[in-house]
């Protein structure tokens, strides 16, 4: 039986073909068989030796015991590749924990146009529904309400108000398909977040699909029929991966140097926490520099101060931000596309793999240099980037401002809102399931500021993300409820108008490098060889607001600050890339500082003045074909040239 002609199949397999039965590829263990063994002369049989018949016959049997004649049919449906995602958004901020975006039905408050697409079925006749998840607000059932519908019919039961706040599947019942094309529909019946991230229909009645991730990931691969081998998006001098302000700077100073980039980014958008999706204005400095080259794409990027959490959409410039971006031939952009695994040959980042959110292709990027631009330092993280994560001890650090023991503490994550002006009176629904307020306590405000912050060590920034949004989603909802049903005076004409479902991350990890910035380099304005980018922001430390913590204790959402001047100091260029990764560079608030240092690093004119840097001094890594290291030990007085806008001869 010799298969070498059947395409993916590797030895130890064999592929069984039956009529009605799915082509399968079973795994042996090492039993000695060896079913594609040289031809004997005389066997009558070519592949095999006539002694192993009897092992061969009893597999043949062991492979009809284990399946049965008549193939299951799975029909798995990815809700974020939905053709029409009606009111629906796609939420890939807990990828890294599922594997999996999703859609949510983010109505605040009221349900939004059903997303729909159309299901091909191989057959007509009974399949078992199964519904992927979970009730994000268990307190006791949460409002994320939703039907399944098949053909206009609803389908099985109303999902998302389980009480039970995992991800997992749901029994939505037997169904009897009459259709070969039929459509599928998800509608929300509230408008409070309801989430769903897969369907699963299959003829197999009896069976169940896997909840476990591992088992999980692996069968939504197959299923999606994803490859190992993903699309090759092409080699790039530089990789950033990050297309918040820093990684669009990063991407903008390379390619106008000359050079080709990728740029990577998980969201449709580009500017991160200072796009429409977050809405946090640009802060720091650009006109204090001691580099006048320094802060121009910046100000290219920056379209005014709308403020934090400004109902226009339109002031915080996404399409403009793309418009720049586009305009440079050199940069190959690349939106919605979340990057999940680094390939490297030992300290060295060969290529890094992305999937599109919406449609699950895979690509893969090589390059010869890599920069970290995503704020949570994925890459680092994947490559094996030394990183901190937390607060150090002051005994570590000497610094006056740091813990006296170091822990998992962070600054938080910001969901912004706003509500606006409308000609006639409004309510709001009650919301039982939010975190409840009262005359004693309550937040009278009719937009956010930066304040309303979950994070705090109580939560991890990465691993939590859906449940710090979820944290921050019940106390907008449940603060505006009770102002509109006991304030009318004041809040009965206004209306949620925006509440940002994307977290707005401040901390998560930093990445090691040859130098690590500290609370004393900036407060005493230190000025060292490679220096590069001037900063002046305030250390600027977030903490639970004492009055908040009185209420919601271990439930915080609200913060204060104390701002410590700083003197202008320069942030040595030896923080943007990684003490053990030879061509990872990084730029925005993952660089090599201190906790401390952090508070003042993390503002984004400033990210994005580290990203311009770093384009520079990609180009003179590429020019002398050395590592980021190698630009600071051989070529700074060149990269300095270039900072200051000095032509230089070249150096050997």
């Amino acid at each position: 039986m010799n298969n070498s002609h059947i395409p993916g199949l590797k030895p130890g397999a064999i592929r069984f073909f039956y009529p009605g039965l799915k082509t399968r590829a079973i795994r042996f263990p090492a039993t000695g068989l060896q079913p594609w063994a040289p031809k004997a002369k005389k066997s009558p049989c070519p592949g095999f030796q006539p002694r192993d018949t009897g092992k061969l016959l009893g597999i043949f049997l062991f492979v009809f015991l284990m399946f049965p004649v008549f193939g299951q049919n799975h029909v798995f449906v990815e809700t974020e590749s939905f053709e029409d995602k009606g009111g629906w958004v796609i939420d890939q901020q807990s990828f890294v924990v599922m594997n999996s975006s999703y859609l949510m039905a983010h109505g605040m408050g009221r349900p939004v146009k059903d997303a729909t697409t159309t299901v091909k079925f191989p057959k007509i006749g009974k399949y078992h529904l199964w519904v992927r998840t979970k009730d994000w607000a268990p307190f006791p059932k949460g409002p994320g309400k939703f039907n399944v519908l098949l053909d206009g019919k609803p389908v099985g039961q109303t999902f998302g108000e389980s009480g039970s706040d995992a991800w997992k599947w749901y029994d939505g019942g037997v169904i009897d398909i009459k259709n070969s094309d039929a459509k599928l529909a998800l509608k929300d019946l509230t408008g409070f977040n309801g989430r769903c991230d897969a369907l699963l229909f299959t003829d197999d009645l009896k069976f169940t699909p896997p909840n476990d991730l591992e088992a999980l990931t692996a069968f939504r691969r197959k299923l999606l029929n994803l490859t190992e081998k993903p699309q090759d998006a092409g080699r790039y001098d530089l990789v950033v991966v990050g297309g918040g302000v820093a990684g669009t700077c990063a991407a903008i100073s390379a390619a106008r140097m000359g050079l080709t980039v990728a740029l990577i980014q998980d969201r449709p958008v580009l500017g991160g926490n200072n796009s429409s999706e977050v809405r946090v204005h640009l802060m720091g400095d650009v006109d204090k520099n001691h580099y006048p080259k320094l802060g121009r794409i910046v100000r290219e990027m920056d379209n005014g101060d709308p403020g934090n959490g400004n109902p226009d959409a339109k002031e915080y410039g996404d399409a403009r931000k793309i418009s720049i971006v586009k305009a440079e031939k050199n940069i190959s952009l690349f939106l919605n596309t979340h990057v999940f695994k680094v390939e490297k040959e030992n300290d060295i980042i060969t290529a890094v793999v992305g999937r599109d959110i919406a449609t699950n292709q895979e690509r893969r990027f090589s390059g010869s240099f890599f920069s970290d631009c995503t704020g949570d330092g994925t890459v680092g993280f994947l490559a094996g980037a030394e990183f901190k994560m937390g607060r150090e001890s002051k005994a570590e650090t000497g610094e006056s401002l740091a813990a006296e023991k170091a822990d998992d503490f962070t600054l938080g994550t910001s969901n912004l809102w706003a509500s606006a002006d409308r000609d006639t009176v409004s309510s709001f629904p009650e919301t039982p399931w939010a975190m409840q307020f009262s005359d004693e306590y309550h937040i009278d405000e009719p937009k956010s500021d930066w304040q309303w912050e979950t994070g705090f060590g109580n939560f991890n920034t990465i691993t939590e993300a859906e449940k710090i949004r979820d944290h921050n989603l019940r106390a907008i909802y449940g603060n505006w409820s009770y102002l509109k049903k006991n304030k009318p005076a004041k809040y009965g004409k206004k209306e949620l108008a925006w509440v940002a479902y994307i977290g707005g991350k401040r901390e998560s990890r930093r990445i090691i490098g040859d130098y690590v910035l500290n609370q004393m380099d900036i407060q005493e304005g230190k000025f060292y060889p490679d220096g590069s980018v001037t900063a002046t922001w305030t250390i600027d430390l977030h903490f639970p607001d004492a009055k908040n913590s009185q209420y919601f204790e271990g439930q915080e959402f609200f913060a204060g600050t104390k701002h410590i001047k700083v003197a202008p100091y320069t942030i040595p260029y030896r923080c943007l890339y990684s003490k053990n990764i030879q061509n990872l560079f990084m730029a925005g608030r993952n660089i090599s500082t201190t906790h401390v240092a952090f508070g003042s690093t993390r503002v984004m004119r400033t990210c994005g003045m580290m990203g311009e840097v770093v384009g520079f001094a990609s180009y003179l890594a590429t020019k002398y074909k050395t590592s980021p290291r190698g630009v600071y030990k051989d070529h700074l007085p060149e990269l300095t040239g270039i900072l200051k806008g000095e032509t230089l001869a070249p150096q050997p």
